[in-house]
C-alpha cells in the first residue's frame, strides 16, 4: 500500500478531476475491486464492485454513499470527511478550497463522450436542443433561421435511423432466431436480440442489472431491480437460442460476461445470478402480455426449463427488490411478472 497521505483530495478542481483523485486512491490501496468490495462489507459497507468500476470510469462525481464506502474500503477513513467536502465544493462549483465558484459549461446537461449511448430518446433531443440554443446565440439574425431548420432536420434524421436500426434488427432472424414463439394474430412478436434494457412493467425507471440480496446472506451478486440511470453497466444482451428461446447476458468491462441462472438452491434459491457457464444457463420465453393485462407493450419471461416465470420477491416493484422464479399468474395476473424490453 501506498502511501494515501500524499493524495489530497483537494487537490481536484473539477468532477472529472475528482474522480481522477479516486482512481489514484485506488492505486495507492493497492487492493483491486473485489477486494475493495469485499473490505466494504467487512466495514459494514455496501460497495458492490461494478458500481465502483462504473463510477471510476466515468467522469462524474459519485453518490456520497459510494464515497465513503470507497474511501474506508481504501483505507483512508479517517479523512472520509475532507472527501465529502471536497466533493460537495465541486458539486456546488467551489473547485478546490478557498476557490471560487465557476460557471457550469454550457451544454453540463449532456452526456460526457465516455458514457454508454442514453437509455431512451431524451438525452439525445437535450443535447441537439442545448448545441441549436448556442449557435443561435452566437450567429447573426439573419442565419437564426437556417440554423433552427437544420437542426430539426438532424432530429428527424437520428429519429429515423432508430427505427430503421430497430425494424431491420427485427426482420433479420439470426442465429436460430427465425423460430420464434408461434404469434396470435393482434400479438406482437418476441423482442429482437440484442443489446436492450430490461424494466418492470410496473418501474419502467428501474432496470434488471446486478446488485445484492436484501438480507446479505450471499456474496455474489444477483438481479435486482435499481434506478436505470445509476447502472450503465453491466450492459444486457439477448442472445437468441432457437426456437423462441432467449439467454440473458450481462457484459461488464471489468468482469466479463456472464449469463442470468435461476439458483436452485442455498439461501437465496429463486433467485437469477450472472454466471460465467453460459452454455448452462437458464434459458427464457418472452410471451407478449395480453391485452387485458394493464402491461401494454410488455413482456412475461417464462423460464426453461422449469416453466416458471421471472417475478419480483415480495410482489414489490420498488428499488433493490430481486428478480425471482415462481409460478405464473394468471393471464391477467399481477404486473410484477411482466417486464418492457428496451433497445440500447
Amino acid at each position: 500500500m501506498g502511501n494515501l497521505r500524499e493524495l489530497s483530495p483537494y487537490a481536484a478542481e473539477d468532477a472529472a478531476g475528482f474522480v481522477e483523485s479516486m482512481r489514484r486512491l485506488k492505486e495507492l490501496s493497492g487492493m483491486t475491486f473485489r477486494e475493495l468490495e469485499e473490505q466494504a462489507g467487512r466495514n459494514g459497507d455496501v460497495l458492490a464492485r461494478s458500481t465502483l468500476a462504473d463510477v471510476l470510469r466515468r467522469d462524474r462525481l459519485p453518490r456520497p454513499d459510494v464515497l465513503a464506502a470507497f474511501v474506508r474500503a481504501c483505507g483512508d477513513g479517517q479523512r472520509v470527511g475532507d472527501w465529502l467536502d471536497a466533493r460537495e465544493r465541486i458539486a456546488e462549483g467551489g473547485g478546490r478550497a478557498g476557490g471560487t465558484p465557476e460557471p457550469a459549461p454550457a451544454a453540463s446537461a449532456s452526456p460526457p463522450s465516455s458514457a454508454p449511448a442514453p437509455r431512451d430518446g431524451h438525452e439525445e433531443v437535450s443535447a441537439v436542443d442545448q448545441v441549436g440554443e448556442d449557435a443561435v446565440a452566437r450567429t447573426p439574425r439573419r442565419r437564426r433561421q437556417s440554423l433552427l431548420a437544420l437542426a430539426a432536420v438532424a432530429l428527424l434524421l437520428v429519429a429515423g435511423a432508430g427505427v430503421r436500426a430497430w425494424q431491420s434488427r427485427a426482420e433479420d432472424p439470426r442465429d436460430g432466431a427465425s423460430d420464434d414463439i408461434p404469434v396470435a394474430k393482434g400479438e406482437r412478436q418476441a423482442p429482437v436480440d440484442g443489446w436492450v434494457t430490461i424494466r418492470p412493467a410496473g418501474r419502467t425507471d428501474l432496470c434488471l442489472t446486478d446488485g445484492r440480496d436484501r438480507r446479505g446472506v450471499y456474496g455474489s451478486a444477483v438481479a435486482v431491480h435499481l434506478p436505470c440511470a445509476e447502472v450503465p453497466v453491466p450492459r444486457t444482451y439477448l442472445e437468441p437460442a432457437g426456437a423462441g428461446l432467449y439467454r440473458v447476458q450481462w457484459h461488464h468491462p471489468e468482469l466479463g460476461k456472464g449469463c442470468l441462472t435461476v439458483m436452485d438452491t442455498g439461501p437465496v434459491k429463486g433467485m437469477l445470478e450472472p454466471r460465467d457457464d453460459c452454455a448452462n444457463a437458464t434459458l427464457f420465453r418472452p410471451e407478449p402480455a395480453p391485452e387485458d393485462s394493464g402491461a401494454p407493450g410488455a413482456y412475461r419471461l417464462r423460464t426453461v426449463p422449469g416453466a416458471q416465470c421471472v417475478g419480483t420477491a415480495d410482489d414489490s416493484v420498488a428499488e433493490g427488490v430481486e428478480a425471482v422464479q415462481e409460478p405464473c399468474a394468471d393471464a391477467a395476473g399481477s404486473l410484477n411478472q411482466y417486464v418492457v424490453v428496451r433497445p440500447d
